[in-house]
């Protein structure tokens, strides 16, 4: 073994003074919807467009039950881009919380779990 292996051995073996932090995404300001971002702000548009929609109904004095079944078009509509954005918290958020482990996952885990609460309170 040489004088440079001998050195690398018994640096290897030695235990870290502190461990490196783990850097995520995350931490850059990079939020889970991050990536499809373009699409998102697409589908809210046409959300707002059907409450403009809504509006328009109102005010033409459509019949209560056509503009009833615009609403709960509208609200699903709302549920289902909720949902998506759910998904791609718990996939990034919360996954970027678990690789750090510690009280971060449980503090990912606790807000989920309230937003998810609040969803299904609609």
């Amino acid at each position: 073994m040489t004088t440079t292996e001998a050195a690398g051995a018994a640096t290897s073996d030695a235990p870290s003074a502190s461990p490196t932090p783990v850097t995520t995404d995350h931490d850059r300001g990079v939020h889970g919807y991050h990536k499809q971002k373009d699409e998102h702000l697409k589908r809210l548009r046409r959300i707002e467009g059907q409450i403009r929609g809504l509006q328009r109904l109102v005010d033409e004095d459509v019949y209560c039950i056509d503009i009833l079944t615009q609403v709960s078009a509208s609200t699903k509509a709302l549920q289902s881009f909720a949902l998506q954005l759910l998904e791609e918290h718990l996939r990034h958020c919360v996954a970027d919380a678990a690789v750090k482990g510690g009280e971060e996952i449980d503090a990912k885990v606790e807000e989920a779990t309230k937003a998810i609460a609040r969803l299904l309170r609609t």
